[in-house]
């Protein structure tokens, strides 16, 4: 017989617990405390992100059809352990919750979407690609200097610079690549080796309230130019 999946109750915030976990987490970054606390954190933390995710994943896909919204560990929901096999900072466990809503097939990571991390004291809301696979960032450079294509794109970027909640991030070289005029009107952008924005605050008081859903729609609407023409890079 098939098993069931557990039906997900609806969102009614976070709690204030969650908050306090994480900065207890961040005080007391070891094995033998979260094991103490574990029961914490799949009660104050995994519970509430998995129906954030549910709900605000319906709210996503009534404007983004193809967005996934999968309220799994390695899904949307990122890990709670560090990778640190090449860190200096042995440290097991991240201090933040993070969670993405993406759109496009293949690794999440490599595609354009909506992030949601959370971080004692601060919130951050976010959009776009963090970082382009080989191949994607070859057609990011193609369309951002094709005159019509790279037109919408600046677009949607002066849109972002000019609201000074949000900035814009993912520059990385010193160089315009080979091939690519330096003085055409979208050079900054080829400097980019991925393309995002978000806007940091306190946390504020929607979080512990369904409201939250609202606050976060609000400010990944204002994305929807970018992450369209982001999206578009995978047809």
């Amino acid at each position: 017989m098939r098993k069931q999946r557990k039906e997900i109750a609806a969102f009614d915030g976070f709690h204030p617990e969650t908050v306090e976990f994480l900065k207890a987490l961040k005080r007391h970054n070891s094995k033998s405390w979260f094991d103490a606390h574990k029961a914490d954190y799949e009660i104050h933390v995994l519970e509430p992100s998995r129906r954030f995710v549910k709900a605000m994943g319906d709210r996503l896909l009534t404007v983004f059809p193809g967005i996934h919204a999968e309220p799994r560990i390695n899904r949307s929901l990122f890990r709670i352990y560090r990778d640190v096999r090449f860190s200096p900072d042995k440290s097991p466990y991240k201090t933040h919750l993070g969670i993405i809503f993406w759109e496009g097939e293949g690794k999440r990571m490599e595609n354009s979407g909506f992030y949601f991390h959370l971080e004692p004291p601060n919130l951050l809301l976010g959009g776009g690609v963090y970082r382009f696979p080989p191949e994607k960032l070859h057609r990011f450079r193609r369309a951002a200097a094709d005159p019509i294509r790279g037109r919408s794109l600046a677009d949607a970027v002066a849109a972002i610079r000019e609201r000074r909640e949000f900035t814009l991030g993912g520059r990385f070289y010193k160089r315009i690549p080979a091939g690519y005029a330096p003085d055409s009107p979208n050079a900054g952008l080829l400097l980019h080796n991925g393309l995002y924005a978000g806007c940091e605050t306190l946390i504020p008081g929607e979080l512990t309230s369904p409201r939250l859903i609202d606050y976060c729609w609000r400010r990944f609407a204002f994305l929807e130019p970018l992450h369209v023409w982001l999206t578009a890079l995978n047809e």
